[in-house]
C-alpha cells in the first residue's frame, strides 16, 4: 500500500504516477545489480534527467522544473521506495544545486546551475573532514588567495559521489578559526590537484559511492568561489536545512517499502494453518509501523509547506529528519523480525532495507545533532 495520493492535486498525482512507473520499470529491476557491484547508477540518473526530473525544484530558465519543494520531496520519497541509494544520490545532487541557485552569480548560474538542473552534470557536497564531523566549523582545509585564484589544500571525507561528480561544493578555510573563516568553492571534475583517495566500503548504500577526497594545491578560479568570503558556513547550513527534508523523505520511502514487503510476506506465509499476518501480535507490529510512517510523512510535508511559503523551517526540518530516520530504523528492524529467518538472508530485501536505514540516522547531521538543534531552538 504505497503512499496515499488522495489529497494531492492533479499535477502532484501525475508526478507520483510518473515516478512510480519509472521506479517499477527501471529502478527496482536494477537495484540488486548495482548494489552488488557497488556502482553508481549513472545510466539511471541520465534517464531521470530525460524525464525532466533532475532539477525539479529549480527555475525553468536555468534548466529546472520550476516546481515547489513539496513536489520535489514527493519525487524523493517515491525514488527511495524503489531504490534508496539512487534517491540519496539525487538528494545530494540537490544540496549542491540549491547552493548555486541561492548564492551563485548570474555567470555561475549560467555555467553551472543550468548543467546541474538539467541533469547534464551531477553534483556533490563536501563539508566533513576526518577531524571535523559534527563540529563542522572546525574544518582545516585551507584556501589561500592568489592573483585570480585560490589554492585549496587539505582532505575531505564522507563525500557522496565525490570524485565521480561533475562538480563538488567544497567548504574551505579562507580566514581565521570558526564559521566566519569558511568559504565555499565549486570544484569541477579533473581539476589539477583534486582527486579521490579512497572509495569507502559501507554497510549500506553500496551503489551510492562515498569518497575520501584530496586537495593538493588545487587551483580554483576566483569566479568559482560561491558567495562572499566568509559566507561558506552559512551556505553549508542553508543547504543542509533543505537537504534534511530530502533525507526525511528518503526515510519515509524506505520505511514504506519495508512495510509493504512485510505485509506481502506475512500475508502469503502460513504458520499453524493461518497467514502470519492474522496473528494479533504481528498485526500490532504492522499497525505501529504504518502509524510511524504516516506521522513522519506529515512532519516532512509540513516542513516543506513552510519552506514553500517562505517561512522559517529550520526547526521543522530537524524534527522531520530526526523522526523519519528513527522511524525508518525501527520499521526496517521490525521488518527483518517479521520475516523471521528469511529477513536475515539476501534473497529478500528486508536485510538491505535495515542496513540502508542506519545511514539515514547519521548523514546530514546525526540524529544526536538534530536533537541538539531542536533543543537549542526551543530554549533560546
Amino acid at each position: 500500500m504505497p503512499a496515499d495520493t488522495r489529497l494531492l492535486d492533479e499535477d502532484q498525482r501525475a508526478l507520483v504516477g510518473l515516478v512510480r512507473e519509472f521506479g517499477s520499470n527501471e529502478l527496482a529491476p536494477a537495484v540488486e545489480g548495482y548494489e552488488s557491484r557497488g556502482e553508481d547508477p549513472r545510466v539511471l540518473y541520465a534517464q531521470l534527467a530525460e524525464l525532466g526530473l533532475a532539477g525539479l525544484p529549480f527555475p525553468e530558465d536555468h534548466g529546472g522544473g520550476g516546481q515547489p519543494y513539496s513536489n520535489y520531496l514527493l519525487l524523493i520519497e517515491e525514488l527511495a521506495y524503489h531504490y534508496l541509494s539512487f534517491a540519496i544520490g539525487v538528494s545530494v545532487h540537490t544540496l549542491c544545486t540549491f547552493a548555486v541557485n541561492e548564492y551563485g552569480t548570474e555567470q555561475q548560474k549560467k555555467d553551472v546551475l543550468t548543467k546541474l538542473a538539467s541533469g547534464e552534470w551531477f553534483g556533490a557536497y563536501s563539508l566533513s573532514e576526518s577531524d571535523s564531523g559534527s563540529d563542522a566549523a572546525a574544518l582545516a582545509t585551507k584556501a589561500e588567495r592568489t592573483e585570480g585564484a585560490y589554492i585549496l589544500s587539505g582532505g575531505k571525507v564522507f563525500c557522496t559521489r565525490g570524485e565521480e561528480a561533475d562538480v563538488v561544493l567544497v567548504m574551505a578555510r579562507t580566514g581565521g578559526e570558526g564559521p566566519k573563516g569558511i568559504s565555499a568553492f565549486l570544484v569541477e571534475k579533473k581539476t589539477d590537484g583534486f582527486s579521490g583517495l579512497k572509495k569507502e566500503e559501507k554497510m549500506g548504500w553500496r551503489s551510492s559511492p562515498t569518497w575520501q577526497l584530496s586537495l593538493d594545491e588545487a587551483q580554483i578560479r576566483v569566479d568559482r568561489r560561491l558567495g562572499d568570503e566568509g559566507q561558506g558556513f552559512k551556505i553549508a547550513l542553508a543547504s543542509l536545512d533543505s537537504g534534511r527534508l530530502g533525507i526525511a523523505a528518503c526515510g519515509t520511502g524506505l520505511a514504506q517499502a519495508a512495510l509493504d514487503a512485510t505485509l506481502e510476506f506475512t500475508t502469503e506465509r502460513e504458520q499453524f494453518g493461518v497467514p502470519v499476518a492474522h496473528n494479533e501480535g504481528v498485526q500490532f507490529m504492522l499497525a505501529d509501523m504504518s502509524t510511524q510512517i504516516e506521522a513522519g510523512r506529515r512532519l516532512y510535508r509540513h516542513a516543506a509547506a513552510l519552506r514553500d511559503a517562505g517561512e522559517d523551517y529550520s526547526l521543522q526540518a530537524a524534527q522531520a529528519k530526526l523522526f523519519c530516520t528513527d522511524a525508518a530504523m525501527k520499521v526496517t528492524t521490525d521488518a527483518v523480525q517479521l520475516h523471521g529467518g528469511y529477513g536475515y538472508i539476501t534473497e529478500y530485501p528486508a536485510e538491505r532495507f535495515m542496513r540502508d536505514a542506519k545511514g539515514l540516522q547519521i548523514v546530514e547531521g546525526t540524529n544526536q545533532i538534530q536533537r541538539y538543534v531542536i533543543g537549542r531552538r526551543l530554549t533560546s
